[in-house]
């Protein structure tokens, strides 16, 4: 575990990277952000590309988020996430609860992934622009049903554990991955968030007990941390979010 951490993701967007950045933070580990440091330092998105194209070793990565631990390369957000949380204590010891944790995490990358597809319902290939009408009624469908029965499904999570997180006493990453929904939903969707507060009382309270925590503070207030915007994930288009 001495070797430095490098996080290869896209720079000026959260994105998946942030649920990466968000556990490497809490971890309080050295980590390289590779993609936003100088192309003539070795970093810039030519440094990603090149293990997107096979040039460097190791797994082959689909699409970044991935990070590089001496000579491994792991991708998929959910699976970065699980791997760092193992090695530095951000998940529980017992396997029933690590498979718990990476079940929570995977079905948050579900959301995620609905989410992005309410301002990309026909093809990330495509500009928002190009298909509005499309995404007006994705989105619809979305704030309408879907932030309610994903929400409402962790909020049964939380209850089923007694405790102040989400899998019981022991912060996790599943828990500052669930803040980062809750961030990129509050963004994009104030409205439909809102709809369905009043039923995800305990879920917020997690929110706010993660952006109290020391090392997310400090991170939060850091200019590591990446405004949300309109090149991200989560976006905010007004129109997409009816009161």
């Amino acid at each position: 575990m001495t070797d430095r951490y490098a996080l290869y993701y896209w720079p000026g967007i959260q994105g998946r990277g942030e649920f990466v950045r968000l556990a490497l933070e809490e971890a309080g580990v050295d980590y390289d952000d590779v993609a936003r440091q100088p192309v003539d330092e070795g970093g810039g998105v030519p440094a990603l590309r090149a293990f997107l194209s096979g040039e460097c070793p190791g797994a082959l990565p689909f699409a970044p988020p991935f990070l590089v631990v001496g000579d491994l390369v792991i991708a998929q957000a959910a699976h970065v996430c699980h791997f760092v949380a193992t090695r530095h204590g951000l998940v529980p010891d017992d396997e029933t609860a690590r498979i718990e944790a990476l079940q929570h995490a995977l079905t948050l990358a579900d959301l995620v992934a609905e989410a992005h597809d309410t301002h990309h319902p026909v093809g990330s290939h495509l500009y928002y622009q190009d298909q509005q009408a499309e995404a007006r009624r994705r989105a619809a469908g979305f704030a309408k049903h879907r932030i309610g029965k994903f929400l409402g499904y962790f909020e049964r999570v939380r209850a089923r554990h007694d405790g102040p997180w989400l899998l019981g006493e022991q912060r996790s990453y599943v828990d500052l991955s669930l803040f980062q929904v809750l961030e990129g939903l509050a963004y994009a969707f104030p409205h439909g968030l809102e709809r369905v507060s009043g039923s995800i009382e305990g879920l917020l309270a997690i929110r706010e007990r993660v952006r109290a925590l020391p090392r997310i503070a400090a991170y939060l207030a850091s200019d590591r941390r990446i405004p949300f915007n309109e090149d991200g994930i989560f976006r905010h288009y007004p129109e997409l979010d009816a009161p």
